[in-house]
C-alpha cells in the first residue's frame, strides 16, 4: 500500500493582508452553548458574546462560556431572556416579562413596575450617550438616569419594539402599529405608512453613518433618508420559494464598512436566513451556506466584523469578508517545518507565553483547540485531509491579540 504523504505548505504574511471569502462556524449544545434556542443576543465592548436563553444568560469570550441563571443568582428577575443590552460601562442589563435586570459584574439589580418601571414585559432596551437607559415595554417607554425612573407615555403607541438614543434627549422609537417616532425632548414626529413605510409594524430600527433610518417591518425594509422626507423599499432581500416574497425582518444591524445585516425569518414557512447589503446588492446566507437553522431570532457584529447569528437551533458566527492576518514578522509567531508530513511546531515568538492555538478548515469548523501553558513552542499534529488550514493563537487574557497564519497542506 502507498503510504500517503503531506506537505504542509506556510504563507507568511509580513504585511498587512486581506483574505476574501466568508466563514461560518456555528455552536450548540455539543460545545457548550447553554441552550440550542437563543432569543436574542448582544457583544460587549470587549467583543464577549452575550446569550439569552429561556434557561438563563451565558457570556462566551471565543474560549470560555459562563452561565447566569437564578439558580446561582437569585437576584436575576427570570431565566427566560428577551433583551439583552451590553452598556459602555461594563454593565449588562437584561429585559423579560417580569421586568429588567442590571448586572455589574457582580450582583444582579431587579427593575420592575414597584420601583420605576413603566411595564413589566421588557421589548428593547439602548444606552444613551450620557448614560441614560432607555426601555421600550408594551406600554411606552421608561427611562433611568442612574438614580431615578421618568417615562414617556404617548396614546398611539402599542408598546415599543426598539428605541434608539441618539443623543441625550433625541431618541427614535419603533412600535408595533405606529411606524417610528422621532423625540426631540419637547415633541414627538411619527413617520408612518402615510409618509411612505412599507409598513407600520417596526420590528427593528438602524441608522446608517449618512443618517438614514433602515426600519424593519413583517414585510421587508423602508429606508428613510436622513432629511426625513424620502423613503425607498426592500422586499427581496432574501428570496423566497414563489409566490412568497415579503421578508420579515427579525434585526438589523451595521458593519464598520458600512454594510448593512438583516435577520430574516418567515414564520409561516419556517424559511429565513441573513442577508447583507453592499451598497449594490444583497448577499444572502442561509443553511445551504452553513448557518446552524432558518429561526434566526437575532444578529450582532463584533469589532472584528464577525456577525453572530441566533436562531433556534442553536449559533452561526459569520466571519468577515475581508478577514485580516496580522503582520508575522511583528508577533514573530511562525510555523515550521515547510514542507512536512503533518506535524508542525508553532514557535511563540521565542519567549514562554499561554493561551490557546485553535486550527480551523477552509469551512470555518474548528478542528483542534490547544491549551498552552507557559510555553514558547508547541508540536501539533495537523487533524484531517490534505487543503488549507488556518492556524490561530490567542495570549491568555488578551481579547483583541490575537495572531493567523494561513497553512496549505498539500
Amino acid at each position: 500500500m502507498m503510504k500517503k504523504s503531506y506537505t504542509l505548505l506556510i504563507i507568511c504574511f509580513y504585511t498587512l493582508v486581506q483574505i476574501h471569502g466568508q466563514v461560518i462556524t456555528s455552536y450548540t449544545t455539543s460545545e457548550g452553548l447553554l441552550d440550542n434556542f437563543v432569543e436574542c443576543l448582544d457583544v460587549d465592548s470587549q467583543d464577549n458574546i452575550w446569550f439569552g436563553t429561556s434557561m438563563g444568560l451565558q457570556m462566551f469570550d471565543g474560549d470560555n462560556w459562563v452561565t447566569y441563571n437564578t439558580t446561582d443568582y437569585p437576584d436575576m428577575v427570570s431565566d427566560n431572556i428577551k433583551v439583552i443590552r451590553a452598556m459602555n460601562n461594563g454593565d449588562v442589563w437584561i429585559g423579560t416579562d417580569f421586568g429588567a435586570c442590571r448586572f455589574d459584574g457582580t450582583s444582579w439589580t431587579t427593575f420592575d413596575t414597584t420601583n420605576g418601571l413603566n411595564h413589566n414585559i421588557v421589548k428593547s432596551i439602548d444606552e444613551a450617550p450620557n448614560g441614560v437607559i432607555w426601555v421600550g415595554t408594551m406600554t411606552g417607554i421608561s427611562y433611568y438616569d442612574g438614580s431615578e425612573w421618568g417615562t414617556l407615555e404617548s396614546p398611539h403607541w402599542s408598546g415599543v419594539n426598539v428605541t434608539i438614543a441618539v443623543s441625550s434627549d433625541h431618541i427614535w422609537f419603533g412600535s408595533p402599529l405606529g411606524g417610528i417616532t422621532f423625540y426631540d425632548g419637547d415633541d414627538y414626529t411619527t413617520y408612518d405608512s402615510s409618509v411612505g413605510l412599507i409598513n407600520n409594524n417596526t420590528t427593528d430600527l438602524l441608522i446608517d453613518n449618512d443618517g438614514n433610518k433602515w426600519i424593519g417591518t413583517d414585510v421587508g425594509i423602508s429606508v428613510l433618508d436622513d432629511n426625513n422626507l424620502n423613503v425607498s423599499q426592500f422586499t427581496q432581500m432574501y428570496i423566497l420559494p414563489p409566490p412568497d416574497t415579503l421578508n420579515q425582518i427579525v434585526d438589523l444591524d451595521m458593519d464598520s464598512e458600512g454594510r448593512i445585516w438583516a435577520g430574516i425569518y418567515v414564520g409561516y414557512l419556517g424559511i429565513g436566513g441573513v442577508a447583507m447589503w453592499n451598497g449594490n446588492d444583497w448577499i444572502d446566507y442561509d443553511e445551504s451556506d452553513g448557518l446552524v437553522g432558518p429561526n434566526i431570532r437575532g444578529l450582532e457584529i463584533d469589532s472584528y466584523d464577525n456577525v453572530w447569528v441566533a436562531t433556534g437551533t442553536g449559533v452561526s458566527k459569520i466571519g468577515d469578508q475581508t478577514s485580516e492576518i496580522y503582520d508575522i514578522e511583528e508577533s514573530r509567531v511562525s510555523v515550521y517545518p515547510n514542507p512536512c508530513n503533518g506535524i508542525v511546531t508553532v514557535s511563540l515568538g521565542g519567549h514562554c507565553t499561554s493561551g490557546t492555538i485553535t486550527v480551523f478548515d477552509i469551512q470555518g469548523r474548528m478542528i483542534q483547540n490547544i491549551h498552552v501553558l507557559n510555553s514558547s513552542k508547541v508540536h501539533l499534529e495537523i487533524q484531517g485531509e490534505p487543503g488549507t488550514y488556518l492556524i490561530q493563537f490567542k495570549k491568555e487574557n488578551r481579547q483583541h491579540n490575537v495572531e493567523r497564519l494561513s497553512v496549505i497542506k498539500l
